[in-house]
């Protein structure tokens, strides 16, 4: 059983393994990418949901609108998380030794390396040598020099930032998965939507969406609050989205706010909060007259796109208590920013709130918001009008401004509009981790792709009929496939070296 343990974590811990492992967890977060989240789009997902509604479902069931946040992510992420340590950690330490280790003696037969050569010189072995240790200190090596079993023997090397690269570069990559799972366990997101003139503040009770991580305190979140002034959209000729920006006041609850504007890619930033934008839309306003006199003003609910070509959007605005009568009311529309009847139907052709219209039906009876059951605030129940506890009394096709009457009298009204920004607030403690080991991942991958790790040997011996000294030289080069013109230089430099001081103590004086 041991050994079968043994032989698994070894399987586990193994280079190859992590590699394999980090594509798998590049190919899981995919669909993440071509899928709506809902940790960042809620409206997005329901969307997807209404223009896909077999494939949705089944695709909700495999995690793939909560890709990050599955158990089949969190489970690659963690087998990623014990091999890189099983296998960086040990290979660091071993690094660590081997950086302030001698360099090796130099082997027995310099001539079986892929660089080798003989310099001749008139020089004695030591001063042969002391040319030799000059020129590679020269070129920043370390220099051992060794009285080998073979002769007189010198050994250098250069080059250990490649490997410390090599290893920087692992150790990064496992502090990227640090910061990572700290930022999931002690960070939280939220998302709502906020039509202008509306206010929300971070508590997980007034957003639509969030999740938080396993150690999130909510009675320690920042008490931050923010309100939507004015939301604009720019588009270009072409009709596609150029900008989006909203003007927002923020402060902590209970204390006086500051002005600032924020868009897509400028978020606010406030006390290790972000506020992004990530989407918007339109909020149709209505004014519902009840026979007896009572009345709702200014009423408004967020009408969810459909299609964000157009902005053609679908939403509900439910009014549970109705003045005099113990039924409850509902309005489900269409809204066209640009609107355009054809052939009885509505549709839009501009983004742009330039004839706003809206496509509206009306719902009298039970809407059961009291039964304690979740429900979706964007639409109508369907099955509680297959149930008939909801009867449709009305509909209309109406211009901003205009009305319709219902058979009770019940009047309703067009009778303005705003637009909604969808907005999402995120706590990453660990993004600072997270850009330090992402610098120091590109630092290690650049020493490992541009150094190379080098080793000289030399040894001498005597000449031919015991003239002179024989200079053998070998090298062994990683990381480069073509070593031997910077061998032949190397050699020939030190020849050079050689002549010059077999010049200088023949001839003293000169």
């Amino acid at each position: 059983m041991s050994s079968t343990l043994l032989r698994w974590w070894r399987s586990l811990t193994a280079m190859r393994t992590a590699l394999i492992l980090l594509f798998l967890l590049a190919v899981a977060a995919i669909p993440g990418s071509l899928l709506p989240q809902r940790s960042l789009s809620q409206s997005r997902v329901t969307t997807y949901f209404a223009d896909h509604p077999d494939l949705a479902p089944v695709l909700d069931k495999l995690f793939l609108f909560d890709v990050f946040s599955s158990p089949w992510f969190a489970a690659i992420y963690l087998l990623l998380f014990i091999s890189l340590i099983g296998c960086v950690v040990p290979r660091a330490l071993e690094h660590g030794r081997a950086v302030f280790a001698a360099p090796p003696p130099a082997p027995r037969h310099l001539h079986r390396l892929p660089d080798n050569g003989d310099v001749p010189t008139t020089l004695g072995p030591t001063t042969a040598l002391d040319v030799v240790e000059e020129e590679l200190r020269v070129r920043r090596f370390r220099v051992v020099r060794r009285d080998g079993a073979h002769g007189p023997e010198l050994s250098a090397e250069k080059g250990f930032l490649k490997e410390t690269g090599n290893v920087v570069f692992h150790l990064a990559l496992l502090a990227l998965l640090l910061g990572l799972a700290g930022g999931k366990l002690w960070g939280y997101e939220g998302s709502i939507l906020v039509t202008e003139g509306d206010r929300f503040c971070n508590t997980f009770q007034q957003y639509d969406n969030s999740s938080k991580g396993a150690f999130v305190d909510p009675a320690g979140m920042s008490p931050l609050c923010v309100t939507l002034e004015d939301f604009k959209a720019e588009y270009e000729e072409n009709l596609t989205a150029a900008s989006f920006t909203a003007d927002i006041a923020y402060g902590l609850a209970g204390s006086a706010s500051r002005n600032t504007t924020i868009g897509v890619n400028s978020p606010l930033r406030f006390d290790g909060d972000r506020v992004y934008v990530t989407g918007h839309g339109f909020s149709p306003v209505f004014s519902v007259t009840f026979p007896n006199g009572d009345s709702f003003t200014d009423i408004s609910a967020p009408f969810l796109p459909s299609d964000t070509a157009t902005m053609s959007s679908q939403g509900a605005l439910k009014l549970p208590d109705v003045p005099g009568s113990d039924e409850q009311l509902a309005l489900e529309g269409f809204f066209a920013p640009t609107g355009s009847v054809q052939q009885g139907v509505l549709t839009s052709i501009d983004p742009r709130p330039l004839d706003p219209q809206v496509a509206l039906f009306v719902y009298e009876g039970y809407l059961g918001l009291d039964s304690g059951l979740p429900q979706n605030v964007y639409t109508i129940d369907q099955t509680q009008i297959d149930r008939g506890t909801l009867d449709r009394v009305g509909q209309a096709n109406l211009s901003l401004g205009e009305s319709t009457t219902l058979e009770d009298g019940t009047v309703i009204t067009f009778s303005g509009l705003k637009q909604f920004a969808a907005m999402q607030v995120s706590h990453d403690p660990g993004q600072v981790w997270v850009l330090v080991s992402a610098i120091a991942i590109l630092v290690g991958l650049l020493g490992m792709l541009l150094l190379r790790r080098e080793r000289v040997f030399a040894r001498v011996a005597a000449g031919p009929d015991g003239a002179g000294t024989v200079l053998r030289m070998g090298a062994l080069t990683r990381g480069s496939a073509d070593t031997a013109p910077r061998f032949t230089a190397l050699t020939d430099d030190v020849a050079a070296a050689l002549a010059r001081r077999a010049r200088t103590e023949e001839n003293p004086s000169s």
